[in-house]
């Protein structure tokens, strides 16, 4: 495929402290973005760094940031399958792809002098490949609950031969059992801002409530280069209620929820 872009997310997450990894390569460039609470970082891809589904080494320098560590990766926690469903036989603008909603984490980073222990904390990991990202999106992933839950949830305008329509893709891990909204399973997007989204499939409704976005700024692809500015907050409050007809499965709140949405 010409132009494209291939990026993992990993994320690391322990109490008050949230650490984003964003690698992968565009057109014109490998990569590597960091992002905290308050802060991002971007760096060309360095020799020392390592990524997998086992877990990443860290060896970064540049004159804004030094990061160095390791954290590894305990028992992962994959969809059951492929998260864009039939959508994945077609050339799409963006592909989208979930490697683990939950996973332990063991290890510690310095950065910028400070050491930071993740150890016993909790883990997530994605992709995306194509050529562009959506013009318009919403997307939330949290899974610091205190109850054994793992949610990811995106809207967003879908460009497909010649038309456009609002396509969703949502996962829930809760208690051991697998729960999935998807346009290609009939949901319907009730409401979708910045602050709430509403989703409605069959017999299921899935209410999310956010605040406390901090909106930084990260590179994302465009015509397969790294030159547009999307807005991430790494950590934010979200609240979320699941319904199956009017019996309430759960109501879980999040302080750490990842929220990037562009309008």
């Amino acid at each position: 495929m010409n132009k494209y872009f291939e990026g993992f997310y990993y994320k690391h997450q322990k109490g008050k402290d949230t650490l984003c990894i964003i690698a992968g390569h565009s057109e014109s460039e490998s990569f590597i973005q960091v992002i905290t609470q308050d802060h991002v970082w971007k760096a060309p891809y360095q020799k020392g760094n390592l990524f997998s589904d086992k877990g990443i080494i860290l060896n970064i320098k540049t004159p804004q940031l030094v990061l160095r560590g390791k954290i590894r990766y305990r028992e992962l926690s994959p969809i059951r399958y492929d998260i864009m469903g039939p959508f994945r036989f077609f050339s799409m603008e963006c592909s989208h792809g979930v490697v683990s909603m939950w996973h332990r984490l063991e290890g510690k980073v310095e950065l910028n002098g400070t050491v930071i222990d993740f150890t016993g904390g909790k883990g997530y990991i994605e992709k995306d490949s194509g050529r562009s990202f959506p013009t318009k999106y919403t997307w939330i992933q949290a899974n610091d609950f205190k109850e054994p839950c793992s949610i990811m949830a995106a809207v967003a305008t879908i460009p497909f031969f010649g038309l456009k329509f609002r396509g969703c893709i949502c996962v829930i891990q809760y208690k051991g059992k697998e729960y999935r909204m998807a346009t290609y399973l009939g949901v319907r997007v009730v409401v979708c801002t910045k602050d709430k989204i509403v989703l409605r499939q069959g017999k299921y409704r899935l209410e999310i409530k956010i605040k406390g976005q901090n909106g930084q700024e990260l590179n994302a692809p465009q015509n397969g280069e790294m030159k547009r500015t999307i807005l991430e907050t790494a950590s934010c409050d979200a609240e979320f209620r699941f319904y199956r007809k009017k019996e309430i499965i759960f109501h879980l709140h999040s302080r750490q929820a990842s929220f990037e949405f562009e309008s």
